[in-house]
């Protein structure tokens, strides 16, 4: 039995351990930890902080996906308040959320997680000349040329398309061979470069997908544009409580939004379109239909058990979410929670999430027991709500190892900076493949009803690959692979979303209305002496919940659970292993002093933290620490000498 740890494992912000137990003989994952080794603490930060300036100081919680917090902070707090916002203030929001989703599934496939899939190593085998006919059937046979319907159309052609040429390749190839060969690997280093899985592919795969790895280094930044027209720049862009801080003229030049203004938006939608259609998704299958025909379908963990999602994109403005209204508008309307999918989704069990669970006491709940904090005395051991939440930190330290170096963490006591969220006592997988495990059932079991454009686009994706892997869904979805294919799928529908909701806008502001803001309750006099809301949101890595209590005018308590905190939370005693740590234990291992199928797996999820794990023998001698931080530009292995564990 070795336990293994790599340091860390994932190449974007944020601090996340993992410890595995890995069976030296079979491969078999026994125990799995995952521990969140930073302390955000901006819980505490917005305390006493005025309601309308929440979004701006709690986006800093992430310097990837910052608009997603700024949009759940300023929902909660209009819920709170009672403030419908203006049709041109949600619309602008669902254009700049779609515009982050896009952005950042392409930037985790390409940048964060392609290169546990191919190798620039590889590549250096491959035939330029059969890399381009490969280009070209991969985009002729991998293309799922969907779009929303009655969208407009403002261009008369593709802006991006795949390079498909010798020429072309033998460049990039040349690049990288001096790349390799200068021993400095750069962007390519710290990796298992010799691990069996590169083998999956060919050589021209791994040529044609690095091509796009550099293409896409330049092209994704031109998607984000429509967060620095409407929200004035990226990252962290403006919002404002009651709608938006942009005022829009059709008439007026200097206007900070005007019609030029909106073309460039129109232009950077499109670019997100082609930019999916034509590299992102044909990539994805080729790449993925490869691991599932090797028999690759593990990884799964908890999604074939327990998903949860709260819905997305509400169509019109809703009147708030606490009194239910957020539920009855949504474009797709997989609020719910689906249980044993693995059974079928025939057999699954799907409950659906309404206005009476956000406020029932013991429906949405956190846990500290493994968590490195404190509940008051009499509550230790207990779950409470989010609104009564309570961010008392108490760390304890590690197993083994000291305070500044962990050589093992205790999975008897607390070993995480993370709370473990629960729904009705339950961990749950929050995340794109959980809302389109969701649509499907809902689907299957008759329960979607007569399905918007967009859950029938989602239903017409799932049957495409389905067809292409030759095998149903419910086998394919629950793994590793389903779960990157998920994410690219939900990046082509929301480039879609992206342009169905910008047509709204134009066709809006035609009717002469260009009202962004409502003020109503912009004045503290209107308040209520305590006041309490939700701000609901499907974020790129799922479910995202913001949760605050005003009380005399100030954030009385304000609490945050994070799709991250839902996927990588530490175990519960009664509920069990959340969706990493269970993802991890579900994954076959072939050498245990290169994980890299673990580093894969955890990677799935597009985690919005940094990992490290820790190799030890049977006998508790520590076998090495890897450094897989791109940054370091290194990749070391060293032996140290034995030390027993406890």
């Amino acid at each position: 039995m070795k336990h293994v740890v790599v340091d860390p494992i994932t190449r974007i912000e944020g601090h996340l351990r993992v410890e595995v137990n890995v069976d030296e003989g079979s491969g078999k994952v026994t125990d799995a930890l995952s521990s969140g080794t930073a302390w955000r603490g901006l819980e505490l930060v917005m305390h006493n902080r005025d309601p309308r300036d929440a979004w701006a100081y709690i986006q800093r919680i992430c310097g990837v996906c910052t608009t997603a917090h700024a949009l759940a902070s300023v929902r909660a707090v209009e819920d709170a308040l009672q403030i419908r916002i203006p049709k041109n203030a949600n619309y602008i929001r669902n254009i700049m959320a779609a515009t982050l989703t896009v952005q950042d599934h392409i930037v985790h496939f390409y940048h964060l997680h392609a290169l546990d899939w191919v190798s620039p190593v590889e590549a250096l085998a491959a035939d330029p000349v059969a890399t381009a006919n490969l280009q070209a059937t991969v985009l002729n046979a991998y293309r799922l040329p969907l779009r929303a319907p009655g969208t407009s159309v403002t261009e008369a052609y593709d802006h991006a398309f795949p390079a498909a040429t010798p020429q072309y390749f033998a460049e990039i190839q040349g690049k990288v061979k001096a790349i390799v060969e200068s021993g400095q690997l750069g962007i390519f280093s710290a990796n298992w470069w010799d691990h069996p899985d590169y083998k999956l592919l060919p050589p021209e795969v791994h040529l044609m997908a690095v091509a796009h790895y550099l293409e896409m280094l330049d092209k994704q930044r031109e998607l984000v544009t429509p967060h620095v027209i409407f929200g004035g720049k990226n990252p962290h862009p403006h919002y404002v409580v009651g709608g938006m801080p942009c005022s829009i003229s059709m008439t007026d030049g200097n206007a900070p939004v005007n019609s030029a203004r909106l073309g460039i938006v129109d232009r950077a939608i499109n670019l997100g379109r082609t930019l999916v259609n034509n590299y992102y998704i044909p990539d994805l299958i080729a790449i993925g239909s490869a691991y599932v025909k090797a028999g690759r379908v593990d990884g799964g963990g908890l999604a074939g058990t327990r998903v949860l999602a709260y819905g997305s994109y509400p169509i019109e403005p809703p009147s708030g979410t606490s009194d239910g209204d957020f539920f009855n508008n949504l474009l797709i309307r997989c609020n719910g929670v689906v249980e044993n999918f693995k059974a079928g989704a025939g057999s699954a069990k799907f409950t659906e999430i309404s206005a009476e669970d956000i406020n029932d006491p013991k429906c949405f709940t956190e846990g500290v027991v493994h968590s490195w904090y404190d509940y008051p005395e009499g509550k230790q051991g207990a779950d409470l709500h989010p609104w009564d939440g309570v961010t008392d930190a108490h760390y304890t330290g590690p197993k083994e190892g000291s305070a500044t170096e962990w050589k093992a963490l205790n999975e008897q006591g607390k070993y995480s900076w993370l709370k473990t969220p629960k729904w009705r006592g339950k961990v749950c997988e929050v995340g794109p493949l959980a809302r389109y495990i969701i649509i499907y059932t809902k689907a299957a079991q008759g329960l979607l009803g007569e399905p918007t454009w967009a859950e029938k686009m989602m239903l017409d994706q799932m049957a495409a690959v389905s067809k292409v892997l030759n095998l149903p869904a419910e086998t394919w979805l629950p793994t590793m692979v389903g779960r990157t294919a998920a994410r690219a799928l939900d990046c082509q529908l929301n480039a879609e979303i992206n342009k169905f909701f910008f047509d709204k806008l134009i066709a809006n502001l035609k009717t002469g209305d260009t009202e962004v803001v409502n003020n109503e309750h912009w004045n503290t006099d209107t308040w209520p002496q305590k006041a309490k809301g939700v701000g609901l949101y499907e974020a790129p890595r799922g479910g995202l919940a913001h949760w605050v209590t005003i009380k005399d005018d100030k954030v009385d308590n304000y609490q945050c659970v994070v799709p991250t905190t839902w996927n990588a939370c530490p175990r519960d005693d009664e509920a069990g292993h959340g969706a990493y740590e269970l993802a991890m234990m579900d994954t076959h291992v072939a050498i245990p002093d290169k994980p890299l199928e673990i580093v894969k797996v955890v990677r799935s999820f597009d985690p919005c933290m940094a990992c490290a794990t820790h190799m030890y023998n049977a006998e508790g001698e520590e076998i090495s620490v890897v450094t897989a931080d791109p940054c370091s530009g290194t990749h070391v292995e060293t032996k140290k000498p034995a030390e027993k564990r406890e």
